[in-house]
């Protein structure tokens, strides 16, 4: 037995609820706030469920409750919007809304969010020129395409050459008018003179790198500009078949083909790399192949071009390139800090070895830096006032020094984290991921919840949503050799890294259905033979690697 009343005010509307209990009749008033702004469903199981626990509300009436609240809060709502289009059209009639203002308005909300009424979309500038030279690096204009790239580089390092020349001889000059000025000190100088020279010298270098800087910079600008006019309008002649020239210009030169003997060094350099590839097959039920090689290089030799390189060098050159625009793309893995730049450590020798080559498909690694930079700032921010409406919660040590490290240098990365940039001017890689590690992946006590290594199962999530194929880890998590790492320190983080990487790539069976990956496992150049051939014996032990059985039979 139940029936419904409500009393009109400003805000808020009185529900009432009247039933029987025993030999008594109760009334239960609740103000229920409109308009609604849950969906009604979600409005009536929260209000109905605070009503029963607050008032005690006896079980055999919960249902008429339930059915008598949303029977309530529907009507009214819908009372709530008749009165509301009531107004509207009240105020189109007096003429306080613009009718034409309305209409355009209404018009271009429709078409942008209906797709049968929004215009399509023109693709941009880059699409066009990525599948142009997708077109042609398949074709038999990529012998010419790589030529020209080829001397384009050779003209850049050239300008590298001279402006390290001009930079030695400034620092040479500056070396010996310093140590005149050393001599000096006593006698005729004192401590602000060699400091006013010493400025004059650090001004005048500045000046210089600056210099060479912009001419680099405007050079690059320019062979990627001529590049990019050159291969669409190479397409466009190919288009032509009448266009009989044009097969003399796609032929190679002999002399472009020509490369000199390579020097010593660097055939002593390829002796000295050492490399273990070993086929697993992983899953539960549907397994799936991976490639798996262990190699001891630098890591920044996947990075590099020669100038002068045998064949097999233009056929990685050409592998890469094909695999530019492809489901097939290659990438490493480069420790960094916690810094957003390329000034220091392997960050800077990587920058000096991107600006080696014009990359004529993205932009260059400071365009890039600058827009991860720009990236970092708003997540912090964004992450920051998340945490601000969020009620105060206890944290340990470690938690507090990272958040005041943040609030600090806001622009700075947490290890773990990584940052990616693309290129088409390195020798194997297109994708490079810098993760962010700190001075605790040289230490020995590292466990599988490191930042660390979450950031590498990151990496392979990553690599596993963007066709990411090829990927080149640091085994050791480190990029060069120190004291403390002994045998039995290589030991103990190469079995670590071995069982975690083996983890995660099971796990992307569930994130890419089971596609067959490379994963390259590198160490440091300086590592001995020995200790690589101990990490060789023990990759297939921890993925066991199947071998093949032999069966004889005897008469």
């Amino acid at each position: 037995m139940k029936k419904s009343k409500m009393k009109v005010s400003s805000s808020e509307k009185e529900f009432t609820f009247q039933f029987r209990a025993g030999r008594q009749d109760c009334v239960l008033r609740v103000p229920v706030q409109f308009p609604v702004r849950a969906p009604v469903h979600e409005e009536v199981r929260d209000l109905h469920g605070r009503l029963v626990l607050l008032h005690n509300m006896p079980c055999f009436v919960e249902k008429d409750l339930k059915d008598a609240l949303t029977s309530f809060i529907e009507r009214e709502t819908m009372e709530e919007y008749d009165r509301e289009a009531e107004a509207a059209l009240q105020r189109l009639t007096t003429g306080e809304v613009d009718t034409d203002v309305l209409t355009n308005t209404w018009a271009k909300a429709y078409s942008e969010t209906t797709l049968e009424h929004a215009r399509p979309e023109e693709p941009s500038w880059d699409e066009d020129f990525a599948n142009v030279y997708h077109e042609l690096i398949h074709s038999p204009a990529s012998d010419t395409l790589l030529n020209l790239e080829h001397s384009y580089f050779l003209s850049i390092s050239e300008l590298i050459s001279e402006r390290d020349m001009e930079l030695k001889k400034l620092q040479e000059r500056q070396a010996a008018e310093m140590d005149t000025v050393m001599q000096e000190l006593g006698k005729s100088l004192n401590d602000q003179d060699v400091n006013a020279v010493a400025s004059q010298h650090f001004d005048a270098q500045q000046v210089l790198e600056s210099k060479w800087a912009n001419e680099l910079k405007q050079v690059k600008a320019i062979q990627k500009h001529e590049y990019q006019e050159w291969v669409v309008k190479l397409h466009q002649d190919l288009q032509n078949p009448n266009n009989s020239s044009i097969n003399e210009e796609i032929k190679v030169k002999p002399s472009q083909l020509t490369e000199p003997p390579d020097a010593g060094p660097r055939l002593f350099e390829e002796q000295q790399q050492l490399e273990e590839s070993f086929t697993i097959h992983l899953g539960a039920q549907l397994k799936t192949m991976h490639n798996l090689r262990l190699v001891r290089a630098d890591v920044l030799d996947f990075c590099k071009h020669r100038r002068h390189g045998s064949s097999g060098v233009k056929l990685r050159r050409l592998q890469t390139a094909l695999s530019l625009y492809s489901t097939s793309l290659c990438g490493l893995v480069l420790l960094v800090d916690n810094r957003v730049n390329s000034y220091s450590g392997i960050k800077r020798d990587f920058a000096t070895v991107s600006k080696e080559c014009t990359d004529f498909h993205f932009p260059s690694l400071e365009e890039q830096l600058d827009v991860v930079q720009q990236v970092v700032l708003y997540a912090r921010a964004q992450r920051s006032s998340k945490q601000r409406d969020q009620p105060e919660v206890p944290r340990n040590g470690g938690n507090e020094d990272k958040a005041k490290n943040l609030e600090r240098y806001p622009s700075n990365i947490l290890p773990g984290e990584f940052y990616i940039s693309r290129h088409s001017n390195l020798s194997d890689v297109h994708v490079v991921f810098h993760l962010c590690v700190d001075d605790n992946v040289r230490s020995g006590n590292i466990t599988a919840r490191d930042p660390a290594i979450m950031g590498l199962r990151n990496i392979l999530k990553v690599c596993c949503t963007h066709d990411i194929t090829t990927i080149t880890v640091p085994l050791l998590l480190v990029h060069d050799m120190s004291e403390e790492m002994t045998i039995p320190w290589c030991l103990k983080r190469a079995e670590l890294v071995f069982k975690c990487v083996k983890g995660f790539m099971m796990e992307m069976a569930s994130w890419d259905g089971g596609i067959s990956r490379t994963v390259q496992f590198l160490v440091p150049q300086s590592i001995s033979e020995e200790m690589f051939y101990q990490l060789s014996n023990m990759l297939p032990q921890i993925f066991r690697v199947s071998s093949t059985l032999t069966l004889t039979s005897k008469r």
